[in-house]
């Protein structure tokens, strides 16, 4: 029997999803499941964009431009306008979801062997395109207890050797909703010019930011353009993961023009998703604006209900619509497993991503799950309920 590659078996499952069969025959059972696991908002996609997609008239679905749809990349330089960033056309790769901009950043600054150096914990994915890319991660931690925030710089300068060649981050951050402050990025700004690195800036969550604080963006830092990659989607933006389109931005040249080779190679990204996308920005602004008071509400009830449970600690997340919680279980990846298998409370269960998927350093997350704030109130009401319950009488409870 052929053997399977190296690189196939090194590819880390997601944690996201890798409990899904037991979720699959919990609801065989008759349990209702509450699926905090994965970011998959209840929110409906804007009417605008379903609309379009139902009304166009398309005779032969045909290859779009590999960059993308000219008349969609213009429509994107006047988003990003809006938000104070200045790019153009030429400046931009469509791509098939944010996933595949990340694929193709890796792909085009990296070399096999070479290292990027990610805060964790870190969506677990990056981890995924790292080994497809033949990329090597170099975690640098940030810890439950101060929030997540960015490490000192220190940690960055000594996790740096002669192969590292990337920084990412995730702003705001999955799994952990941790919002960079401009400070923060200022000091990522000035290591990646010391060292001239790339730095690769997942913001697909920029428009969810809480408390009256901002986001700021890397295409706005000074002096870095050269090294500068923004990734970005709709995904998360309009509640259209299922559309499957980003984007991948600099106005680095030479990086545009080899990320370009890998475009064409996989000929086009989707006709229809382009078309809602290009739609999607025109959007009232009164839909973002109640996206943002609903997740204010569901974030405040996750936080609230966690850190009223006896051992269990929740950090207010600044951004995204994510938590990390630390919980007093022995290993989180066997209590979500339990939660599903052995588990209910009034026929309702909570399924949840273990965080030890969402870090490179072996041990780290075994008493903490991310939690995904993306189902409604009341829904998440009786979820922390179950979760409440659950820990009472699990086998595994720590003091």
């Amino acid at each position: 029997m052929p053997t399977i590659s190296n690189r196939g078996q090194a590819c880390p499952p997601s944690p996201i999803r890798k409990l899904v069969p037991f979720s699959d025959e919990a609801k065989k059972r008759g349990v209702k499941v509450y699926h905090l696991n994965i970011g998959q908002p209840d929110i409906e996609t804007p009417p605008n964009v379903m609309e379009k997609i139902r009304h166009t008239d398309i005779k032969v679905v045909e290859y779009s431009h590999s960059a993308g749809n000219l008349s969609y990349r213009k429509k994107l330089t006047e988003y990003y306008s809006r938000l104070g960033i200045a790019v153009n056309p030429d400046q931009m790769i469509v791509t098939t979801g944010g996933s595949e901009g990340i694929l193709f950043a890796m792909l085009t600054c990296l070399n096999p062997g070479d290292e990027i150096i990610i805060p964790e914990p870190f969506y677990a994915n990056y981890n995924g395109f790292a080994t497809a890319a033949g990329v090597v991660v170099k975690p640098i931690e940030s810890f439950i207890n101060d929030g997540f925030a960015l490490p000192p710089i220190s940690a960055f300068e000594e996790a740096i050797t002669p192969r590292t060649k990337a920084i990412m981050i995730c702003n705001p951050n999955n799994p952990t909703g941790y919002l960079y402050s401009q400070e923060e990025l200022l000091n990522l700004r000035d290591i990646v010019k010391k060292h001239d690195l790339y730095l690769f800036s997942d913001e697909v969550y920029r428009e969810f930011c809480y408390d009256g604080r901002s986001h700021h963006s890397v295409m706005n830092l000074e002096g870095i353009d050269d090294n500068v990659i923004l990734l970005d989607s709709i995904s998360k933006r309009y509640s259209a993961c299922g559309v499957r389109i980003g984007v991948m931005i600099s106005r680095n040249k030479t990086v545009m023009a080899t990320a370009m080779k890998f475009a064409q190679a996989r000929l086009s990204p989707p006709t229809f998703g382009q078309i809602a996308g290009e739609e999607a920005i025109n959007t009232p602004p009164a839909y973002l604006e109640h996206v943002l008071e609903e997740y204010v509400q569901r974030r405040n009830i996750v936080v609230e209900s966690i850190n009223k449970m006896a051992g269990c600690f929740c950090p207010n997340p600044g951004g995204a619509f994510y938590a990390v919680a630390r919980l007093p279980i022995d290993d989180s990846d066997t209590f979500c497993q339990w939660l599903l298998e052995h588990f209910n409370f009034e026929n309702q269960t909570v399924m949840l991503a273990p965080a030890t998927g969402f870090y490179s350093t072996a041990g780290r997350g075994k008493n903490e799950v991310r939690i995904s704030y993306v189902l409604n109130v009341g829904d998440l009401k009786m979820a922390m309920k179950c979760l409440e319950e659950g820990l009472k009488v699990y086998p595994g409870r720590q003091s």
